[in-house]
């Protein structure tokens, strides 16, 4: 697989350069504006407002493409993201992951977590070492999500697939990690980054 990954990485196609502006796609190409359209109204448009559905905005490219890299090799099952990616070429992997990556991301506008509650995640976060790979402030880079402000019901099942090792990782860390979380400590994770 890392070998298909470095020739994502490689130079994009003609679509490549296709850029979001906000919201919306401002480019000239009109089939990869039709083409996201699905993405936007199901993941929202950096927010997603869809329960069980992640938020991608601020996701990082190199984290998209290696996704849907997985979706379609079926390497990681989630059956609409399975039918969309199938018959994705390298191209347009990359080139729908450099587009969603300029989707905003993500803000939670509520009040923040509850003390207790923050206390708690804070000393998770702490002891797993979240920040190490998903950055200071939970935002992501490369290859590892942003996870800061996602959906908390998303996060919450992520992290009970990672340690059932329903989701596998195309690295084993986060599997690892998640052995090592109680319900309440998955709870906790999941309620405090959401909060972000």
């Amino acid at each position: 697989m890392r070998r298909h990954l470095r020739a994502l990485r490689g130079p994009a196609s003609a679509l490549g350069g296709l850029l979001l502006t906000g919201a919306a796609l401002a480019a000239p190409d009109a089939a990869l504006q039709e083409r996201l359209a699905p993405c936007i109204g199901c993941h929202g448009a950096g927010t997603s407002a869809t329960e069980g559905v992640p938020s991608l905005g601020g996701q990082p490219a190199d984290y998209v493409v290696t996704q849907l890299f997985q979706f379609r090799e079926k390497q990681r099952e989630a059956p609409p993201m399975n039918e969309v990616a199938a018959g994705f070429s390298d191209d347009d992997l990359r080139a729908y992951a450099d587009a969603v990556a300029t989707l905003p991301p993500p803000a939670w506008s509520g009040p923040p977590a509850d003390a207790a509650l923050a206390t708690r995640a804070q000393a998770l976060v702490a002891k797993h070492q979240c920040n190490s790979c998903h950055g200071p402030d939970l935002a992501g880079r490369d290859a590892i999500p942003r996870i800061r402000a996602q959906r908390e019901e998303y996060l919450a099942k992520a992290l009970a697939a990672y340690k059932s090792n329903a989701r596998p990782g195309y690295d084993p860390a986060m599997n690892e990690v998640a052995q090592g979380l109680s319900e309440a400590d998955i709870r906790d994770l999941a309620a405090y980054v959401s909060h972000l």
